[in-house]
């Protein structure tokens, strides 16, 4: 490959994966990363761990220091912004932390923006009289965010926090406040709590964090956020399931509620935009502009059982960025596709899924008749003390018998990840739900069974679908 410039926006996952692939292949690239604050390549996902006190120090949280990114031969432009694109001129526009402009010659340009925090329409987060960090009132996606609410938490000394939202982050953030002493109350406007599983596993979620003292709230929609002027304490007012609004007092209010495509540098380019506003790329990560690549967040995803979709997360961040700079130097990797594989830590209980849950499967217009079943297999053999059973759903599809997902809820010594895992391997490589129980898995009675849960479970959606699957496949045929 003939060596290039290559220009990289954004610190984060997918902007540092390229710069790193882009200097891995070509060490006599010119490579420079574009950086819009002080911190390049943080662990996003180790936040809500700074936040409970378990990562000692914010820099811990770096997978790599400035010095060791610069050690490759990259040059990393922290504080400063990107502000436009002339794609005929093939340069990028940017600003530094002193206000200088400049404009960056490159062949390759690679987009990795991210997302931002979606701001719900509540009274209160919106307008020019909205709340902020020095009132107590924090979004949470930076690390900006993470330290206006340590210096919350530092200067204020809050005794009870609302957390508004229960996704991954949100229930991090709630297991996080806790650890600190808050008595935290948390509210969910979807029915169940962790709205990425099915209703019976969230509903195990829920239990827990009740177990640890969080209040939990669902079905309830956040109308208003206000602050008492006589005493600092902030007022939420939400209104539940049976149209009753009530109104929660706490010292610090979080909202986690989600994230949106960061576009806008490449959509004021002329770059076209796909499914939920993020940016439209192939599978070799290159964008409708010529020599403009994007990864990330702000990228569409290229799902391997629903093709074109919108699912942010690190994992798959890396894996784009590792393509794009590849391919920026004249490389043809493609990127394989997600399944949307997700864990999350809450408290003493680990909830995991992969793939597809019964109801996205029948929506993905692929012609799948999907069924789920659940089961509660022991994670070890029972005989060996501390063994704690999994609750496991398994969906497949009764015309061929293709695994579609799982989901997995379980105690954290359980290897909930681990065997989540398991089924991402199985249905990456299409393999039906009963090819599940031909693996070789290892087995000792401390750790497992000679059928290990994620067996049991396919052997459970079997027993229950077998015939279903013979019927319809005798059919057609």
């Amino acid at each position: 490959m003939a060596s290039k410039r290559i220009v990289a926006v954004g610190g984060s996952d997918a902007g540092i994966s390229a710069a790193l692939r882009a200097r891995e292949l070509d060490p006599d690239s010119e490579v420079t990363v574009v950086v819009a604050d002080a911190y390049p390549n943080f662990s996003i996902c180790g936040i809500p761990y700074y936040v409970s006190g378990e990562v000692g120090h914010w820099s811990n949280l770096a997978h790599r220091t400035l010095a060791d990114l610069k050690a490759t031969g990259m040059d990393v432009r922290t504080d400063t912004l990107a502000t436009g694109i002339d794609v005929a001129g093939k340069l990028l526009a940017v600003r530094g932390a002193d206000g200088r402009a400049e404009e960056l010659p490159y062949d390759a340009l690679i987009v990795g923006t991210g997302a931002v925090s979606a701001r719900p329409p509540i009274m209160g987060l919106t307008g020019p009289d909205a709340l902020g960090p020095t009132d107590g009132v924090h979004l949470l996606h930076s690390m900006g965010d993470t330290f206006e609410v340590m210096q919350t938490i530092a200067e204020r000394r809050p005794r009870s926090a609302v957390v508004i939202g229960a996704g991954y982050i949100g229930l991090e953030m709630a297991e996080a406040l806790s650890t600190r002493g808050m008595q935290v109350t948390q509210i969910e406007a979807l029915p169940e709590v962790l709205p990425t599983v099915d209703s019976e596993l969230g509903a195990l979620v829920h239990a827990e964090l009740e177990t640890h003292g969080v209040e939990v709230i669902t079905g309830t929609h956040v109308s208003a956020i206000t602050r008492d002027p006589t005493g600092g304490v902030l007022h939420v007012r939400a209104t539940g399931p049976t149209g009753k609004t009530f109104t929660r007092g706490a010292d610090l209010v979080l909202v986690v509620v989600g994230v949106r495509p960061d576009t806008t540098l490449a959509a004021t380019a002329g770059a076209k935009l796909g499914v939920k506003g993020a940016i439209e790329v192939d599978e070799y990560m290159r964008t409708s502009l010529p020599d403009v690549y994007a990864a990330g967040d702000c990228v569409v995803t290229h799902h391997r059982l629903l093709g074109k979709t919108w699912l942010p997360l690190g994992t798959t961040a890396h894996k784009q960025g590792r393509v794009a700079g590849e391919n920026a130097l004249g490389g043809r990797r493609w990127f394989a596709g997600s399944l949307g594989t997700q864990v999350v830590k809450v408290f003493d209980l680990v909830a995991a899924r992969t793939g597809l849950r019964d109801q996205e499967a029948a929506a993905a217009g692929r012609g799948w008749t999907p069924a789920t079943t659940a089961s509660r297999p022991d994670d070890h053999k029972a005989y060996y003390p501390g063994a704690s059973p999994v609750s496991i759903r398994v969906t497949g599809d009764t015309g061929s018998g293709l695994l579609l997902g799982a989901q997995l809820v379980g105690r954290r010594g359980a290897e909930i990840s681990k065997r989540v895992d398991t089924y991402a391997t199985a249905i990456f490589h299409g393999m039906s739900v009963d090819g599940v129980s031909e693996l070789d898995l290892s087995y000792t009675p401390p750790l497992g069974s000679p059928w290990d849960a994620v067996q049991v479970a396919a052997q459970a959606w079997m027993s229950e679908h077998q015939l279903d699957v013979q019927r319809r496949m005798l059919s057609a045929s």
